[in-house]
């Protein structure tokens, strides 16, 4: 990985507090798998107005920090953040930020993310997932290398692919021998009674992979 893409690890994290365990705070969750290993966060949580967003955002950075990780958020953008992370439909800022991500789920999708110059891009849903269930079909690893070959644009840009979807320890290194550059993690995470423990062994499975 090149340019500002270099911030970047092989693991992102997603948050989604609506599958934390009951009782569990998403910042205390988050900490947990900074513990881990996490060094990459995607902040979500679209249903937040702006100023508890903010908060979020400026806790997370916080967490981060000590360790020289990455926030990245979920447009629409509130914060500081170091990246944008845009869905399928969102349009391209105006203004590029530091790391720009996008969401997607096929080739015309990422032929978008390359031309409008993403650094990164999530390839989605590569597994079953219970985030979503029904979200899909799943790609599955022929499909998601299929993909992943085609993910550059005419000129030869080419985002970094992550798999997301469904990704779990037991899975994670299929992805990268699928042609993913990492793996983006969610429910795997965030329904964890240790998330710390989730990230170490998704950490281990994507060493070993490598």
């Amino acid at each position: 990985m090149s340019g500002a893409l270099g911030a970047l690890p092989g693991l992102l994290l997603l948050t989604d507090r609506s599958q934390l365990p009951a009782g569990r705070d998403l910042t205390d969750a988050v900490q947990a798998a900074v513990r881990g290993g996490a060094r990459a966060v995607v902040v979500r949580e679209r249903d937040l107005e702006d100023r508890e967003r903010a908060a979020l955002v400026h806790d997370l950075r916080e967490l981060l920090a000590p360790v020289g990780g990455t926030l990245v958020v979920a447009a629409p953008a509130v914060g500081r953040p170091d990246g944008l992370h845009l869905r399928r439909g969102d349009p391209p800022p105006r203004t590029r930020p530091g790391l720009l991500g996008r969401s997607c789920h096929d080739a015309p999708e990422l032929a978008r993310a390359a031309a409008e110059g993403c650094d990164y891009v999530t390839l989605s849903p590569v597994a079953c997932t219970a985030s979503k269930p029904g979200h899909g079909p799943a790609l599955g690893p022929d499909r998601f290398a299929e993909l992943t070959r085609r993910a550059g644009d005419a000129h030869g840009r080419r985002p970094a692919v992550y798999a997301l979807g469904g990704v779990r320890p037991d899975n994670a290194g299929d992805w990268l021998d699928a042609g993913a550059d990492g793996v983006a993690v969610m429910g795997a995470v965030m329904r964890a009674h240790d998330p710390g423990a989730v990230v170490e062994e998704l950490l281990h499975a994507l060493a070993v992979a490598a």
